[in-house]
């Protein structure tokens, strides 16, 4: 069967960038170095990191637990992407999804034994994958913190979610340092 008038073909690009300029949901430009681009592009590359670590050898759980991250992220960055006089988007980060994160954490953290000192990073290579999202996260927090102080962002929810992620992330690298066979994780100090 053959088609006598094709659509184009789809664009991935816009141009409208160009100028150096990107466009918020709702109404505005702010330029591309702006707060609430960087904040967002800050949490865009968190999701990334963690799309590695998912997609490595990483346990069941672990996977699981990533994926309801990145879906999490999709709302956060949403709501980072809205304009400061334009009504939230339908979907926000929620208290429910902060307490969600606390009880993962709080989960994992029950099969792990005591930390009595610092870990250094790189016991297996999927905890140390974690670990770089972590360090990730943290930078992303800094940019949204940046942006709740000095522009007001809407949600204090987005900041907390960052920073109970950073908190799961550290267990999560125990956790699979644990499954990858490594009972003990290599400490600063040496015993």
């Amino acid at each position: 069967m053959t088609d006598d008038n094709p659509s184009p073909p789809a664009s991935f690009y816009t141009r409208a960038g160009d100028d150096g300029y990107t466009g918020l949901l709702g109404k505005g430009r702010v330029p591309k170095y702006d707060l609430r681009p960087e904040a967002c592009g800050q949490v865009d590359e968190l999701q990334a990191v963690l799309g590695v670590c998912r997609a490595g050898r990483i346990s069941r759980r672990g996977q699981k637990l990533l994926a309801t991250v990145e879906r999490h992220l999709y709302t956060l960055m949403a709501q980072l992407a809205t304009a400061p006089d334009t009504a939230l988007p339908q979907q926000t980060i929620t208290g429910e999804d902060v307490a969600w994160l606390e009880q993962a954490t709080d989960e994992l953290g029950q099969v792990l034994p005591p930390l009595k000192d610092f870990v250094l990073p790189g016991d297996c290579p999927t905890g140390a994958q974690i670990n770089l999202a972590r360090t990730v996260a943290r930078r992303a927090e800094r940019a949204v913190a940046r942006l709740l102080h000095q522009e007001g962002e809407r949600s204090h929810l987005v900041l907390c979610y960052l920073n109970r992620l950073s908190s799961l992330l550290f267990v999560l690298v125990r956790y699979e340092d644990v499954q990858s066979g490594r009972d003990r994780p290599t400490l600063v100090r040496e015993a």
